[in-house]
């Protein structure tokens, strides 16, 4: 079986800590990557076949690459988008414990509006109105399912394909190169 080469996201920079939250006070291996470099990382990354492997090449412009600063850079990396995955996957479950708590309630709104409007229908039968407050009760019985119907069909896809994506971006090779001399290797 043939190995499918990764697809290369390239990123280039002047200096590398420009690819760095300046206002996180970690030290550098801890930091988050800037917000702007990480969404082009995302977004590159969304433009890519979700089964295509995924690589990220840096180029330094003004600094020395260092097999050190390499390092740095791909434990940064993975650590940075590891931690997003990871957020994904709570955001999930708590959109997910969300629709089940919804879930309850509008299953015991629409039981008790239903049971209302057979009341509220023997009750009133011989008003002309009658078949409107029943038929009322009950429809707002099922709109009270949407919310736990939206989520449970359609809300939780995204999160769970970010999830995936940052999971595939913690995992990629990262290398760091600049003008003179690549450095850094893939991992």
């Amino acid at each position: 079986m043939m190995a499918t080469a990764a697809h290369e996201l390239k990123l280039y920079v002047g200096e590398l800590r420009q690819l760095f939250d300046s206002l996180d006070p970690a030290p550098f291996r801890e930091r988050d990557i800037d917000p702007q470099a990480a969404d082009y990382i995302v977004e590159s990354a969304r433009e890519v076949p979700a089964t295509a492997p995924l690589a990220l090449q840096v180029q330094l412009g003004r600094e020395p690459v260092t097999e050190a600063a390499a390092g740095m850079l791909r434990e940064a990396v993975h650590e940075y988008f590891g931690q997003r995955a990871a957020s994904k996957r709570r955001e999930l479950r708590q959109l997910f414990r969300t629709g089940r708590r919804s879930l309850v309630i509008g299953l015991a709104f629409l039981a008790s509006a239903v049971g209302l409007a057979q009341w509220l229908g023997g009750l009133i039968s011989h008003e002309g109105y009658a078949w409107l407050a029943s038929e009322s009760l009950i429809i707002g019985g099922w709109v009270a399912l949407w919310r736990p119907l939206e989520i449970f069909l359609y809300d939780w896809w995204p999160l769970r394909a970010d999830a995936r994506l940052f999971d595939r971006l913690a995992a990629m090779p990262v290398s760091l190169g600049g003008a003179d001399v690549a450095a850094g290797g893939r991992t």
